[in-house]
């Protein structure tokens, strides 16, 4: 399945439009659910939450250790609409500076702003206006100060090149219409050695593009969703190594939440890799006679 410049804008601003009125719904005080859960559940047909358990811990900000959530503003629980905690699985570490894709509400940005102390950073991007608001103002209720929210696309990310230490995201990158610019662009601004600590919703790799569509929307997490083998050589192609992707829970028929790793390889590793390719490619020299 293919989609043309018009369908990439078209769908955009259908998940522009969503995330904005999930913004507003719990800025009002109304709260809001979760992304790609049934449709009976009582919120809109494309993204909706039900209750987690232990077994099936859906999305929203039941992924989220009671401490984490205790750490946190009310609004910035009630705009979680992931499918995991990416600052869990990135291990962020005291004066590192992390970037969040998609940051939404900024739960995870204000929960990496703690990791990452004083010393660090942590940024947040997102393309939604009413989301950054939001974002912004649980920074305040919060007192973070090592926070800054940018207003952007995850395909086009507003930062220098090598500039962040760890990039995260929460069920966005299944979001996007043009993934391999959102790798490309992930690497880009990775310093040498960084790395990537992603939960998305991911699709078993017998799920053509058609499967994927007929069992959810775009902004349902599940239409746009990559399939296993499709994510690692994605990240491969990029130049990422250390690729992996590992199933947590099931989230709909052959669609699962994953915990995504990769490296961004350091300068020395870079050049022993293109030392050696370029020694595979070198002709072999026949010498005749003596010296």
């Amino acid at each position: 399945m293919t989609t043309t410049q018009t369908d990439q804008d078209t769908l955009r601003e259908q998940v522009r439009t969503r995330y904005a009125a999930a913004a507003t719904k719990v800025s009002s005080g109304q709260g809001d659910c979760g992304c790609g859960q049934p449709a009976d559940c009582g919120c809109d047909s494309g993204c909706c939450g039900g209750a987690a358990t232990t077994e099936e811990p859906g999305f929203g900000a039941e992924l989220y250790a009671a401490l984490d959530r205790d750490q946190l503003p009310d609004t910035a629980l009630l705009a979680s609409l992931g499918c995991g905690n990416p600052t869990a699985v990135a291990a962020l570490g005291p004066g590192e500076t992390v970037l969040d894709l998609g940051s939404g509400g900024g739960i995870d940005v204000l929960l990496s702003a703690r990791r990452v102390g004083p010393t660090g950073k942590a940024y947040g991007l997102d393309m939604t206006e009413e989301m950054l608001a939001l974002a912004r103002a649980n920074a305040a209720k919060a007192g973070a100060s090592n926070v800054e929210f940018l207003k952007g696309q995850i395909e086009t990310i507003p930062l220098p090149a090598e500039t962040v230490d760890v990039v995260i995201s929460n069920c966005v990158v299944n979001l996007s219409t043009d993934k391999p610019a959102v790798f490309a662009e992930t690497f880009r601004v990775l310093k040498p050695g960084g790395r990537i600590g992603i939960t998305d919703v991911v699709a078993e790799d017998h799920l053509s593009p058609e499967d994927r569509a007929e069992r959810g929307a775009w902004v349902g997490c599940i239409a746009g969703a990559l399939t296993k083998t499709e994510y690692q050589n994605g990240l491969a192609a990029a130049g990422f190594e250390q690729v992996s992707v590992a199933f947590t829970h099931p989230v709909g028929d052959g669609l699962h939440s994953a915990i995504i790793k990769a490296t961004r390889p350091t300068a020395a590793t870079a050049a022993a890799a293109v030392a050696t390719a370029t020694r595979r490619e070198l002709p072999v020299v026949q010498q005749s006679g003596c010296c």
